[in-house]
C-alpha cells in the first residue's frame, strides 16, 4: 500500500489543522492506521492509532483530548484532527499502516508498522 500524507502547515498556538493520509494499492480497510511525529533533534514518537473497524482508537498522553483520529474506509483515508495546538506539537507527521486480521486491534509501536507515508510538516508558532 502507498500512503500520501497532506494537510500540514503553519498555525498559531491554539489553532487547528487536519491532516489526511490517502492510501492506495491493496484493500485499505484491512490495515490498522497510525500517526507518528518527529520533532527536530528528537526520535519519532507515537501520536495516535485507529483500528481496522474504526471502533478503537488510542492516543499518546501528550495529545489526548486535543487530537482525534478517524478514518473513512470508502475513501481510503485516515485523518488526524488537531485542535488546541501547542508549539511542542511542531514536527513532521507521518502516517503508517499495518495489515491485520483482528478488527479491533490497535498498534502503537512504530516498528510494527509495515508501510509509511512521506510526512507532512506541522509548525506551531507561539
Amino acid at each position: 500500500v502507498q500512503l500520501q500524507a497532506s494537510g500540514g502547515g503553519l498555525v498559531q498556538a491554539g489553532g487547528s489543522l487536519r491532516l489526511s493520509c490517502a492510501a492506495s494499492g491493496r484493500t485499505f480497510s484491512r490495515y490498522v492506521m497510525g500517526w507518528f511525529r518527529q520533532a527536530p533533534g528528537k526520535e519519532r514518537e507515537f501520536v495516535a492509532a485507529i483500528s481496522w473497524s474504526g471502533g478503537s482508537m488510542y492516543y499518546a498522553d501528550s495529545v489526548k483530548g486535543r487530537f482525534t483520529i478517524s478514518r473513512n474506509n470508502a475513501k481510503n483515508t485516515v485523518y488526524l484532527q488537531m485542535n488546541s495546538l501547542k508549539p511542542e506539537d511542531t514536527a513532521v507527521y507521518y502516517c503508517a499502516a499495518k495489515e491485520v486480521q483482528n478488527v479491533r486491534l490497535v498498534v502503537t509501536g512504530q516498528h510494527e508498522y509495515d508501510y509509511w507515508g512521506q510526512g507532512t510538516q506541522v509548525t506551531v508558532s507561539s
